[in-house]
């Protein structure tokens, strides 16, 4: 029998690092960075913005991105519902294998289900999943449309896409929303400030 079938014949095998001791070699605490928002509403861009700017102040990241996972770890993984939930699963795993190693990770993916995204937010200790929400109305995204999908998805080339046959549940109680509101759009840059302002305020710049 396998140890698939028979999970009692796993068992976790300690360290003698730990989190605390990483954390204190890289002078940051670990913790995931969850950016969801619909397609379009710039998750991707201020996921790299707020890497670039914690790495300008000496402090180790990691993106992952919903795009790029698919590429490798996902690639096994359709777009249908159980698979969607399958991929935020396993990058949510992922990402706390980077919290606990003392890096500040940035997961940036759609994630429309709010009990998928509390699923995630439950693999982490308190506080240390930070869920930040992409408020950009639809119509925004859609006349953005970077990838081209929205339009793909009118003309029904694409089924089950978020925003427009399939919804997207906003979250209920973030850490922090970057919004947009009509035309006025913040530079990403000043988005990534408000997290590392956040980040600053809840002691995760340091050991």
């Amino acid at each position: 029998m396998s140890t698939m079938e028979n999970p009692t014949n796993i068992v976790w095998h300690k360290s003698p690092v730990e989190k605390l001791d990483r954390q204190h070699l890289l002078q940051q605490k670990g913790c995931a960075i969850w950016i969801t928002g619909l397609s379009g509403s710039g998750k991707s861009t201020v996921a790299c913005a707020l890497s670039q700017g914690l790495h300008m102040r000496g402090k180790l990241t990691y993106i992952l991105d919903g795009d790029n996972v698919r590429h490798g770890l996902n690639r096994d993984l359709s777009f249908k519902a159980e698979d969607r939930a399958e991929n935020i699963r396993r990058i949510a795993e992922v990402a706390k294998l980077f919290a606990d190693a003392g890096i500040i990770c940035i997961a940036s993916l759609i994630s429309p289900y709010r009990k998928d995204r509390d699923v995630c937010r439950a693999l982490f200790p308190e506080g240390d999943f930070i869920e930040v929400f992409m408020d950009v109305p639809l119509h925004v995204c859609e006349n953005r449309d970077p990838k081209g999908l929205y339009k793909l998805a009118r003309a029904g080339k694409i089924k089950g896409f978020t925003g427009v046959d399939d919804p997207y549940e906003p979250p209920l109680n973030c850490e922090i929303v970057l919004q947009q509101k009509g035309r006025d759009c913040a530079p990403p840059g000043e988005m990534a400030e408000t997290v590392i302002s956040y980040l600053e305020e809840k002691g995760y710049l340091q050991a």
